[in-house]
């Protein structure tokens, strides 16, 4: 059964991946409005994994026995200056989450909750692959710039993920 600080702390991840996938939705929205298909594809299926993290959790707290509490989400963020400034905001964005997973973590080895801390793991390298994939794009976009047939190669390249 997990302790009540415990299960404070992942109900309060839940709304945090929640929020993770409702940004991202908000961005594919803007890119897909900016005739950025391919960006706007990328940023839905990463929307998907958030929402897909979160009920990792979820499904976690109720094998543990715990009590699952959903908390009200903010109103994301729909207006962006550019995909540079997009990318940008997800790398900052995913290095927060990384600081939270961590803060759990801590959390669970403080109260001596050893499969909190072995589920957290995957959290933990996942949040490894996030940040390295957004600073990979972050790196493309400054090779290639904002405009120009360059971008739409990238933006055909983005759109590939998840194709069969």
């Amino acid at each position: 059964m997990l302790s009540q600080i415990i299960q404070d702390a992942l109900n309060e991840q839940i709304k945090n991946e929640l929020f993770s996938a409702y940004l991202y939705l908000s961005m594919s929205a803007y890119c897909a409005e900016a005739s950025l298909p391919g960006f706007a594809q990328w940023m839905r299926l990463q929307s998907g994994e958030e929402n897909t993290h979160a009920m990792k959790i979820f499904s976690y707290i109720l094998e543990r026995t715990g009590h699952v509490e959903l908390q009200a989400l903010e109103k994301p963020q729909s207006k962006f200056a550019s995909p540079m400034a997009l990318f940008k905001q997800v790398l900052e964005h995913e290095k927060k989450v990384t600081g939270m997973i961590n803060n759990l973590y801590e959390l669970a080895v403080k109260e001596k909750d050893y499969p909190t801390e072995i589920m957290l793991e995957w959290f933990i390298t996942e949040q490894l692959e996030e940040e390295k994939t957004a600073g990979e794009i972050i790196q493309l976009l400054t090779m290639v710039g904002e405009n120009g047939p360059a971008l739409l190669m990238l933006d055909r390249q983005l759109a590939a993920r998840g194709a069969k």
